[in-house]
């Protein structure tokens, strides 16, 4: 078995998932940590007894003792720290969104295809058994030709302190303001919503039309330092290349819907309903006669790898590297379209 030396980039908020997820791969050590903040380094590698530190990226290119890396920086930072780590040779897997927009994310996975370097985009719901059997239904053909579909990814942590209090912690607040690099609920879950709704489907969209709202959370609409002005619901229209019409919906102000996605898909010779909630994935179908009574029936979904590790998978020869640079570039370029269509007063607008 190829042993992989695993180099995790940034320490904060999805960081412990990631050293957990990779911990249980047999063959892969986790040999340093990167983070500007030296006492949350400290912390983070006491923690998770990881030998190395270091307080940049550069310092940890020089050294050079690593196979791999986990960039785990927040959003706007993605596209400064992985194109060091392309140019250095190695493998990476980056947090979504891939960049903050499409020109970066085009120019990275343009840089990762040169590289030669196993290159993948941590979309988390890749690891749903229920997406990815679904999506293997429809390369089938269950369901005929897609005509219409309904996808939302509904979130409550505005309205209840499920994972946290987002009043209170930088790790939430950040999200709120674009001067800290968000791009809000869309940036945010939005990438996953329409990645889940697009994988299962097998089809690109073509054109996005979109409205964005921000509402009032705090005095003067700050908190400290944190300008809270990025948005937090998001409604789409999304045309598909072969013609179908849907309609996507992020949003945090789902008061008890603590992080559920749902995804129904309408063919003309069946239906496919996909949904992820409490932690629970399931798919149900309403495939041949039943479509004459509308009997939807549970389908089994086996479980899946995850994404660390099909990408340590993919590094040691043994699968594809998938979600790519690539599917990042392709749902960067959708979520610039929906964000321009916002600012055009919700127009249709081309992908």
């Amino acid at each position: 078995m190829q042993e992989i030396r695993l180099l995790i980039l940034g320490t904060g908020g999805m960081a412990k998932s990631h050293v957990e997820g990779f911990r249980a791969i047999p063959g892969v050590n986790i040999v340093a940590g990167v983070d500007t903040k030296p006492d949350l380094l400290a912390a983070f590698q006491a923690q998770h007894d990881i030998p190395q530190g270091f307080a940049s990226l550069d310092q940890a290119l020089t050294w050079g003792q690593f196979d791999a890396v986990t960039n785990v920086t927040p959003d706007a930072a993605h596209y400064a720290t992985t194109m060091p780590v392309l140019a250095a040779g190695k493998h990476i897997l980056c947090e979504k969104p891939l960049a903050t927009n499409a020109a970066h994310a085009a120019e990275m996975a343009a840089a990762a295809a040169k590289a030669g370097v196993v290159n993948m985009v941590n979309l988390t719901y890749r690891n749903v058994p229920a997406m990815q059997k679904a999506a293997q239904m429809m390369r089938d053909g269950a369901i005929g030709a897609v005509r219409h579909f309904e996808a939302s990814y509904l979130q409550s942590w505005l309205t209840q302190p499920a994972w946290g209090h987002w009043d209170r912690e930088s790790q939430w607040l950040w999200r709120l303001s674009t001067a800290h690099g968000s791009k809000g609920v869309l940036g945010d879950v939005g990438i996953h919503i329409l990645d889940f709704a697009t994988h299962v489907a097998g089809l690109s969209a073509t054109s996005v039309s979109c409205l964005l709202t921000t509402f009032d959370k705090a005095p003067g609409g700050r908190i400290g330092d944190y300008v809270l002005d990025a948005n937090d619901s998001a409604t789409m229209q999304v045309v598909l290349e072969n013609g179908a019409l849907g309609t996507v919906g992020a949003t945090r102000f789902a008061t008890g819907q603590i992080n559920d996605l749902r995804l129904r898909l309408y063919g003309v010779t069946g239906g496919l309903e996909v949904s992820y909630e409490g932690d629970i994935s399931r798919l149900r179908a309403c495939l041949g006669d039943d479509i004459l009574t509308g009997t939807w029936r549970e389908v089994d979904c086996p479980p899946v790898p995850t994404n660390y590790q099909r990408f340590i998978a993919a590094i040691r020869g043994e699968g594809p590297a998938d979600p790519d640079f690539a599917r990042g570039a392709t749902l960067q370029r959708l979520l610039d379209a929906a964000e321009a269509s916002a600012a055009d007063g919700g127009r249709l607008q081309g992908v």
